[in-house]
């Protein structure tokens, strides 16, 4: 885009177009803002991700009217078959599915255009534009040249890579919270055989897990995570744990016959490629004057099971809803405090639950504990229905994977 046509200021902008920014744009030009939606690459473009999506990204996507246009596309999935180191499992039924995130954000994007929102790529955010302490829009750099945009409130939604929440001024950690390698692999030979969202505990992978989830066309992702996987130093910084993402991916293959069938027998689409986590609403300032950041890039990730795509698109709602809740009252423009106000509360009210799933984590690091559930689980209807509840987010995962959790599961 030419430097005479170029926007030069918006209402609100928004910097990032993936699930949370593309939900937060949507929502916000629906209720009538004049909203610019900027991206560092043109769309449809890859994301690295399990590419599950549960049922809170259901009812997300339900939220934002593109629930039938992802769900056609999608493979549908009826159960997480959670697999344990003795090689047991459990199906825990669920409404599931999984959609290449190329696929998916592309549809967020485009339901954000239709709202109204203009998007804008690619555009390499490098700074916010100050007016004393208060943020009034961004800088770019685009292939043209460095571009400004003045903005009545910009909102972050840039992901797990942290370089623009620093320069942004809100980063409160620079590692991540975790790291995952993915690939996709075509195999026909296997999309009768595995058609639930599996995944898998392991010694050899102690500190996270391995997965294998069925996209369409005969298309699987296959990866392997680590949770906490960087030790911190108190100051922001830290070290990554002495573990091999790599090695890691390999052990999950040696030590679970599926995935290495899957890995010998398949065609691969592409490289397996890694990504960081940011999880449990932690490692960044929420808000800052003229500035909600939101996402991932808050950790709207859960650490226990990695999953954070409807999760970020309810951050993105929310930010949305707390500029929005400021307009619909006649601030124009809206008041700094009260927005943020609104939003930080609406954060802590989720705070809770990210912080129970942050409890469940530590079956990542004690993989025995998901054999005792899961032989619990095959065992007990009503525990099969609380592994079901915490999947829904209706049952605390505190209840079956904490140790007094544990301790309740052996003797009831």
């Amino acid at each position: 885009m030419s430097d005479d046509l170029f926007p030069r200021q918006c209402d609100v902008l928004v910097v990032g177009a993936g699930p949370a920014g593309s939900a937060c744009a949507q929502h916000l030009a629906a209720g009538g803002l004049d909203v610019l939606l900027a991206d560092q690459h043109t769309f449809p473009r890859d994301k690295i991700c399990g590419d599950g999506l549960i049922p809170d990204t259901h009812a997300a996507l339900r939220r934002l009217g593109v629930y039938e246009e992802v769900a056609a596309q999608a493979q549908p999935v009826r159960h997480v078959r959670c697999i344990g180191p003795n090689g047991r499992h459990i199906d825990v039924p669920g409404t599931l599915s999984v959609l290449p995130r190329r696929t998916l954000d592309h549809i967020l994007v485009r339901a954000a255009q239709r709202a109204g929102a203009r998007l804008l790529a690619p555009l390499r955010f490098e700074a916010p534009l100050l007016d004393g302490e208060r943020v009034v829009g961004a800088r770019f750099k685009t292939a043209d040249g460095p571009h400004e945009i003045s903005a009545r409130w910009v909102v972050l939604a840039t992901g797990a890579v942290p370089q623009a929440l620093s320069a942004a001024g809100l980063c409160e950690r620079h590692t991540p919270s975790g790291v995952a390698l993915r690939g996709y692999v075509r195999h026909e030979g296997l999309r009768d055989r595995i058609t639930q969202l599996q995944i898998i505990w392991h010694p050899r992978l102690r500190g996270g897990y391995g997965w294998i989830f069925p996209a369409p066309g005969g298309v699987f992702n296959i990866g392997a995570g680590l949770t906490g996987s960087h030790v911190q130093d108190g100051k922001g910084k830290g070290r990554m744990q002495d573990v091999n993402l790599r090695g890691m991916f390999d052990a999950f293959c040696e030590v679970y016959p599926p995935a290495a069938e899957l890995m010998a027998g398949g065609v691969p689409q592409g490289e397996i490629k890694g990504a960081p986590l940011r999880c449990s609403l932690q490692g960044a300032r929420w808000s800052r004057p003229g500035m909600l950041a939101t996402g991932e890039a808050i950790g709207s990730t859960y650490a226990f099971s990695g999953e954070g795509i409807g999760k970020a698109m309810e951050t993105g709602l929310l930010a949305a809803a707390a500029l929005l809740a400021e307009a619909r009252a006649g601030q124009v423009p809206a008041d700094d405090s009260a927005v943020r106000q609104g939003y930080e509360t609406a954060l802590r009210a989720l705070k809770p639950r990210f912080d129970l799933y942050e409890s469940a984590s530590h079956v990542n690091y004690h993989p025995w504990l998901a054999d005792l559930v899961i032989w619990r689980g095959r065992r007990s209807p009503r525990i099969l229905q609380r592994l079901s509840g915490v999947l829904e987010e209706t049952q605390n995962p505190g209840r079956l994977f904490s140790w007094s959790g544990m301790t309740k599961l052996i003797l009831e």
